[in-house]
């Protein structure tokens, strides 16, 4: 009998928590292999990334390295970027892997498969404004936060040896959660980098621009919720810019639609997402017009029942007609979704629909507090909270999706080595 091989590319939130549980099924099976592909060697919850690129979190200690969850898992690794899928052979080819000299270290090559899922995710959408790729920062991976956190750093120190002749401005566009996170979690790493040499500098030397195009900040939740994000942003001294679309953008800044000038000397972009361009048309499947792979309500493409599409990269219409929204929970549960399937599929049995559940929206202001709303059957609808309850909510959305990757006991012992941790190593990355 020959070996079904499923191939999963994307290691983010649901691609790798798919890969983990099709592993702990089938790792000791000899009829089924499982493959992960993705061109980073470690995963990052990418809720997290701005922590990563304030200096919270240090993406080496606290990521995971998908070479060892395979091991844990039972999945296999394939190190490489997806260039092409041919649907009629069932193959994908990967580009070559080269060092950081350009030098080709792992030739292209070609993986079968019996069964594909793409996670790909999405990438930040600057929506064509000029100038936005050469000078802003996107936070789309370890890479690009890893590197704001550097530029943020040299900054400050730079500054320092200068006397401080000026504040450092930071401009955000884009106060989604990405955008406020952000904001407040700079502000944090404010504070705390006066403990670690920077004794002279002063929170008034540190100017954070919040800009977003409408009416008000975080859109996607209700007003009330926004209203308490903006109270807490505005006592941590943030600059909050409503009905400002940003024109362009430049080195010293950014010019707005109206013809104003705001002054920033280091420019994040977080406007919103979309998937990456090279699925426009991909490999034949439907695509929409923000390149994400059309799917039935199984989660299939349309074109194509071999090949799953799940999380950011999926366009999946729920009955009311609305799409589900980019957001970790939809991928996790359509990792659990397609997870279900594709062990239905081997048994002959027919695949269940998917059904999106809205359990509510936390938005993290560092360690100042959180907040967001609740729904589901305990709450009959929706319920606002902040504070310390949103804050243990809010953190417990990571620990779910580690425990979907190690479980119960492992994530524990994780629980338990942070807290240690938090005791010997510095509250913020230093460099």
């Amino acid at each position: 009998m020959s070996e079904h091989h499923i191939v999963v590319v994307g290691g983010g939130a649901g691609g790798l928590e798919l890969a983990s549980k099709l592993g702990r099924k089938y790792g000791s099976s000899r009829t089924v292999k499982v493959t992960l592909v993705d061109r980073n060697l470690t995963h990052i919850w990418k809720p997290l990334l701005h922590e990563v690129a304030a200096g919270a979190l240090d993406a080496d200690m606290d990521g995971v390295d998908y070479r060892v969850q395979a091991a844990a898992a039972g999945f296999r690794f394939q190190p490489g970027e997806l260039t092409q899928v041919d649907r009629d052979s069932q193959t994908l080819t990967l580009a070559p892997i080269c060092d950081d000299a350009g030098h080709e270290i792992v030739a292209a090559r070609t993986l079968n498969y019996n069964q594909l899922v793409l996670a790909i995710g999405s990438v930040t959408n600057d929506f064509g404004t000029a100038g936005a790729a050469e000078h802003c920062y996107f936070l789309d991976s370890v890479k690009q936060a890893k590197k704001f956190h550097h530029t943020l750093m040299n900054t400050f120190l730079a500054l320092q040896a200068q006397r401080y002749p000026r504040p450092l401005c930071v401009g955000i566009v884009g106060a989604g959660a990405t955008g406020v996170e952000l904001a407040a979690e700079l502000h944090k790493s404010a504070e705390l980098i006066r403990s670690y040499g920077f004794d002279d500098f002063e929170l008034t030397q540190l100017e954070i621009v919040l800009i977003e195009a409408g009416e008000r900040i975080l859109p996607a939740l209700s007003e009330r919720i926004a209203a308490a994000a903006s109270r807490e942003l505005a006592k941590l001294g943030v600059k909050i810019c409503v009905n400002t679309a940003v024109e362009s953008v430049s080195k010293e800044g950014f010019v707005t639609r109206s013809g104003d000038f705001i002054e920033a000397s280091i420019k994040v972009w977080a406007a919103g997402v979309r998937a990456p361009d090279f699925l426009a048309n991909f490999a034949g499947l439907e695509t929409n017009r923000g390149n994400q792979l059309v799917v039935t309500d199984v989660l299939q493409t349309t074109r194509d029942a071999n090949v799953f599409a799940l999380g950011d990269c999926a366009a999946f219409t729920q009955a009311n007609g609305s799409r589900v929204p980019p957001r970790a929970q939809a991928a996790h549960q359509m990792a659990d979704c397609v997870y279900e399937n594709i062990v239905r599929s081997l048994k002959g049995q027919s695949l269940k629909r998917f059904t999106y559940k809205d359990h509510g929206s936390l938005v993290s202001l560092s360690n100042y507090t959180a907040v967001g709303s609740l729904m589901g059957n305990l709450t009959r609808g929706s319920m606002m909270i902040e504070g310390m309850m949103a804050r243990f909510m809010y953190k417990s959305l990571y620990r779910m999706h580690q425990v979907a990757l190690h479980g119960y006991f492992k994530t524990f012992l994780y629980m338990l080595a942070q807290g240690i941790n938090r005791r010997l190593r510095p509250r913020l990355k230093l460099h």
